[in-house]
């Protein structure tokens, strides 16, 4: 068997499990649990739902992929600062977006992504109230499937100069730096999303062309990024540091520092180049 083969096993397993997990979260969305939400955690809220949705991812990928070989970074269990000392690693996010889940947006997402020496090769992104995953393997491109079942490949848009691009940001959670950033980028127009997931799957669905991380006093994390990555990248994107470096996952510190940028991949060295160009202006005024 290929490694592609190999990786596409691995791929419908956690199909079956994002939806599993897509289940448990919308049935607490839709108010069938209490959501017993913890407002004091430093990096953000964390709901019963994230708790219950990571508890499933768990216990269904160790039944099948075995620690002594698979290793795990999730979100809600993440401790200490040192690589996890496998090669290939679970990156989970159960609820990507726990503020929209919250606040009755309906933007959230859930991310499951397994990275082999630090680069994703397979990924699940959920978006549990359009009723969507998002799926992908390295080599074999990327595909969305419906709850009906139905599966259809999906490529990002042909769009292909800067002022024709459509950058998806947050509605809030924009600092002053990276406000000035993207008011400085010669582009076409703004669409609101809430979570990482959310705004990768509208490059998918061509309503938009760009998203960039920039961090301040913190930063985006592994789990933010490793599923997203993968299922642009084989749908046509790209997604890069600023500096064109590839993003390295499981590295001990799990914060993403700096200008991350995800595009349809058409300008992305000339917008990679504008970006550091315009916040090296930014941070002399």
């Amino acid at each position: 068997m290929t490694q592609t083969q190999k990786l596409e096993e691995i791929e419908v397993i956690a199909r079956s499990v994002g939806w599993g997990a897509a289940n448990i979260l919308s049935s607490y969305y839709q108010g069938e649990g209490d959501l017993k939400v913890n407002e004091d955690k430093k990096d953000g809220p964390v709901t019963a739902a994230d708790l219950a949705a990571n508890r499933y991812i768990l216990e269904k990928l160790k039944a099948v992929f075995q620690e002594d070989t698979f290793g795990y970074l999730s979100e809600e269990t993440h401790k200490g600062t040192e690589p996890i000392a496998k090669d290939w690693v679970w990156i989970i996010d159960p609820l990507d977006g726990t503020r929209d889940f919250i606040d009755k947006t309906g933007e959230y997402a859930l991310h499951i992504a397994l990275a082999y020496q630090g680069r994703p090769m397979v990924a699940v992104v959920a978006i549990p109230e359009a009723q969507k995953i998002y799926y992908a393997s390295k080599g074999h491109g990327t595909f969305v499937e419906t709850k009906d079942g139905k599966i259809t490949p999906i490529k990002v848009s042909e769009r292909n100069k800067l002022e024709d691009l459509y950058l998806v940001v947050s509605r809030t959670h924009r600092d002053d730096r990276f406000q000035a950033l993207i008011e400085a980028l010669p582009l076409k127009d703004k669409i609101y999303m809430g979570s990482v997931g959310g705004k990768i799957a509208t490059l998918l669905e061509k309503t938009s062309d760009i998203y960039i991380s920039l961090s301040g006093k913190s930063a985006a994390k592994d789990w933010d990024f490793a599923a997203p990555e993968l299922i642009l990248t084989e749908a046509g994107g790209k997604f890069t540091h600023e500096n064109g470096d590839p993003i390295i996952y499981n590295r001990g510190d799990v914060r993403q520092w700096g200008c991350l940028i995800a595009s349809n991949g058409h300008c992305h060295e000339e917008l990679c180049e504008k970006a550091t160009e315009l916040l090296a202006k930014i941070d002399n005024q």
